[in-house]
């Protein structure tokens, strides 16, 4: 793992799902990969500490993948040991009536990390251009201009979608947002084991959907949108990465040190203490402890 490119899961634009991996050997057991991802999770932690104190960047991560790619569990573990009170996780769900009234990125836009903190997306705004281009009918409910039946969706709305999330992630990042994205790949046979698990295991019971294998049918028409909505979205200030996810411990390692990788390249050091401070650091110390 010394030698691991985190820059070799970014999304190129000749890139084909097709022939990307949904699993890597790291050629480390899978204790060898937990104790890394512990590291890398605590050294995660103590650089969320130096960005909420520099309180000039902040962080969002989009996670985004087939059901059971290990969205929850990711979030999970890799995010355990931060502060609460400088991570939210949004997962999005059905959108809202309120939400409804307002354009398919307000509720994301509303939900951006103040400067210092760090925002996880399960599930992101790259739902309205995968889940609603397999069921068309969902943009329907958008009650927008134009469109009144499926029939009056074409492919331009798609790529109108596509520019619109470009400037929205060009806008955030020029104002400090730093933006990760992340597909986490799973093969069609890893999902129907974890499908399988669920069922066959009941404490995982509850996990199970009748809804699971109706998307399981789509599964083709979902990687053809994923690779679609990849290629036109992957920019410099917003990579997509491509995670080999069919083994989980795995994919939440590469994720983790993706982004200490990146983060760490920042400028984000904790401010000086005030010359005032310095200079009576005795006199103050002495005060606590003289008292009685």
């Amino acid at each position: 793992m010394e030698n691991l490119n985190t820059t070799d899961f970014i999304a190129k634009p000749e890139t084909t799902l097709a022939a990307m991996p949904t699993s890597i050997d790291l050629g480390k057991t899978k204790d060898e990969i937990c104790e890394a991802l512990k590291k890398t999770s605590k050294k995660l932690s103590r650089l969320q500490e130096k960005m909420f104190a520099n309180n000039r960047y902040s962080v969002l991560i989009c996670l985004q993948g087939m059901d059971t790619s290990g969205k929850d569990s990711l979030i999970r573990e890799v995010f355990k040991r931060f502060n609460a009170r400088g991570l939210h996780v949004y997962s999005y769900k059905t959108p809202t009536s309120t939400e409804l009234e307002h354009d398919y990125l307000w509720r994301h836009y509303i939900a951006l990390p103040e400067r210092g903190k760090f925002s996880v997306y399960n599930r992101s705004h790259y739902e309205n251009v995968l889940v609603s281009r397999v069921h068309p009918e969902y943009v329907l409910s958008e009650n927008l201009p134009g469109i009144h039946e499926v029939e009056d969706i074409t492919d331009g709305l798609w790529q109108q979608r596509f520019e619109q999330i470009n400037n929205f992630e060009k806008h955030i990042a020029q104002n400090g947002v730093i933006v990760f994205k992340f597909f986490l790949y799973i093969s069609k046979s890893e999902q129907k084991r974890r499908l399988l698990r669920r069922l066959d295991n009941e404490k995982h019971n509850w996990k199970f959907a009748p809804s699971d294998l109706e998307e399981r049918e789509h599964w083709d028409a979902y990687i053809k949108y994923y690779e679609e909505a990849i290629k036109n979205t992957s920019k410099p200030r917003a990579p997509w990465y491509i995670i080999p996810a069919d083994d989980k411990p795995t994919a939440r390692f590469l994720v983790a040190n993706t982004i200490f990788d990146v983060l760490q390249k920042y400028d984000i050091a904790a401010p000086e203490v005030a010359d005032e401070v310095l200079e009576n650091i005795n006199k103050y110390r002495q005060q606590l402890r003289s008292e009685e």
